[in-house]
């Protein structure tokens, strides 16, 4: 049995129209010899509708009981979908996430998948051609609704083409594929034949928002192939795949950046051991996701300085946990920027080639452009930059690494 497994998003599904567009590629699937699951998101907008429900119902909408609400988007997605399959002949169901089930965790509003009951839908097969699986919802062993976060439809489908034998996963959307950076920012940008997973994921970690980082998780775990299509155009899209030796001759394979960032700086902090443990340890026990960290060298002896990024939407509460231990560790001042953000080039082709960064570095200078901060990973170069000069650095390293040509 040959099984295809397609997701689309919300705008794919906003309207009759749009729907009529997915049942086309669901049609020329099936003409090909596969069985279907497709994983369907809420209607664009339906989920937004549903949490400010919650908020005009409760000041402090139950959590539990807000993934209970927020999984009928996909509900109405589902069935709606289905109706319009059965009226062209097709033999189709809609199956929600505990149908299956989708078994996850009980963290409401971000649970994980645990397990996906595969021979639920080999079973359905039996009967049915297409499958129309309710995307970014799960249950607890208790079989309490719950959804995976924003973007959880991707995780969903990746996960089920997981379960059903590592299977292709295509994901549709309203783009055409994977670019080398953003085309709204740089014109020169070029769709992507194919990209590796660990390339995939730095770009969805830097805020690329094609694939939601979980998905790409799961992918890379199971070896899932996934495929990022437009809904609207027969253009096949980027393959995310494992790396190859074809990928590695590629020095940069992307441009990627975040504007959702903010900087902290705590002067005069007591060079000792354990100090780096009693600023940190606050922030995690509180939530706040630390990503570039810097530590000066101690002139002194005696204090040093800490820079570190964190997301604009924490800044307030990072502030205020800083001010709590600012006395008993005796930080001299707290400084905050949120002006920034960070750009990064990124290439499995970094592990095999120096000169990265020096050419980056020589691009930036150029426009005077000042770095704040730097950050590595084995094939990921971060800068903290000025937000103003944003969109120019991201042209300039764009074109500082050729991308400007089709790279495959």
């Amino acid at each position: 049995m040959k099984i295809l497994v397609q997701k689309f998003g919300g705008t794919s599904v906003a309207n009759l129209e749009c729907m009529k567009k997915v049942r086309e590629k669901v049609i020329a699937g099936l003409e090909n010899g596969y069985k279907m699951v497709i994983i369907l998101s809420a209607r664009a907008g339906d989920t937004n509708k549903l949490l400010a429900l919650a908020d005009e119902w409760s000041a402090t909408p139950d959590p539990a009981e807000c993934d209970a609400l927020v999984a009928t988007g996909e509900q109405v997605s589902i069935t709606l979908f289905s109706m319009l399959l059965k009226d062209a002949g097709i033999k189709a169901r809609s199956m929600l996430g505990f149908q299956l089930p989708i078994i996850t965790d009980d963290t409401f509003g971000q649970a994980r998948i645990r397990s996906i009951d595969s021979d639920a839908m080999i079973t359905a097969f039996k009967d049915y051609d297409v499958l129309v699986i309710a995307g970014f919802q799960g249950c607890t062993e208790n079989k309490r609704i719950t959804t995976l976060g924003r973007g959880g439809s991707d995780t969903s489908a990746v996960a089920v083409a997981a379960a059903l034998g590592s299977v292709e996963c295509e994901i549709y959307t309203d783009v055409e594929g994977v670019y080398t950076t953003d085309p709204n920012l740089c014109s020169s940008a070029q769709k992507m034949t194919k990209i590796s997973y660990d390339e995939m994921l730095e770009m969805a970690s830097m805020g690329a928002k094609v694939l939601h980082i979980r998905s790409v998780e799961f992918a890379k775990k199971y070896k899932v192939p996934v495929r990022v299509r437009s809904t609207f155009s027969d253009n096949p899209g980027t393959l995310v795949t494992q790396e190859d030796s074809t990928m590695e001759a590629v020095l940069v394979s992307g441009i990627a950046y975040d504007k959702d960032q903010s900087r902290v700086t705590l002067r005069g902090v007591p060079d000792k051991p354990g100090i780096a443990a009693t600023i940190f340890g606050p922030l995690s026990e509180r939530g706040v996701l630390v990503d570039m960290i810097i530590q000066n060298v101690s002139l002194d002896g005696d204090t040093t300085d800490m820079t570190f990024t964190i997301s604009r939407k924490e800044l307030d509460k990072a502030l205020a946990i800083c001010e709590d231990i600012r006395h008993d560790i005796g930080i001299e001042e707290i400084l905050h920027d949120d002006n920034v953000a960070k750009v990064s080039a990124i290439g499995v082709g970094m592990r095999n080639h120096s000169g990265v960064a020096a050419r980056a570095f020589a691009a930036l200078q150029q426009e005077g452009i000042n770095i704040m901060m730097i950050s590595t990973s084995e094939i990921k170069i971060t800068i903290l930059i000025q937000e103003k000069y944003l969109e120019l650095a991201v042209r300039i390293l764009h074109d500082a690494f050729g991308l400007d040509w089709d790279i495959g």
